[in-house]
């Protein structure tokens, strides 16, 4: 188990394996919507969202809820790599601009710690389809931190 005070440690908190396993038991919109964790390293994230045609809205795009929930996800890699398994680290706000539709291909995030604080998190996510280098989407997110247990 991972304690706040080694928020500092260079290398991730949670592995990929851990962390996968968490978000598959734990989140069901996950399998719904094909995410796989890629990379966790300490205050990065990068996760993929297969393309899925029950995923496409009117206008042959990518849902934006699915795009959304793909950023939350990334956020919450990039907060667990940093602090350790802590489930109860929950969002408390994101914010998403669509940049550009993106096409019918896998999505791919890559988030970034911004801030990490006693009990809050901020963090960014970069959402690309598969093969393109121009953003489809830029998120902001925080997550609140539980606070320490008391027997520490």
């Amino acid at each position: 188990m991972s304690h706040y005070s080694e928020r500092n440690h260079p290398m991730s908190q949670i592995s990929v394996a851990e962390f996968q396993a968490l978000i598959d038991s734990e989140l069901p919109l996950v399998k719904l919507f094909g995410m796989h964790t890629e990379d966790i390293a300490n205050g990065t994230a990068r996760l993929r969202m297969h393309f899925n045609p029950d995923l496409i809205r009117p206008g042959g795009t990518i849902a934006g809820p699915a795009l959304m929930a793909l950023a939350d996800a990334t956020l919450y890699a990039v907060v667990l790599g940093m602090i350790g398994k802590v489930e109860l680290a929950v969002t408390t706000s994101l914010n998403i601009n669509f940049l550009r539709k993106p096409p019918q291909e896998d999505v791919i995030a890559e988030g970034r710690i911004l801030k990490l604080g006693k009990r809050l998190a901020v963090g960014e996510v970069l959402l690309y389809s598969t093969g393109s280098d121009e953003p489809v989407a830029h998120v902001t997110g925080t997550y609140s931190i539980p606070p320490l247990p008391d027997n520490r």
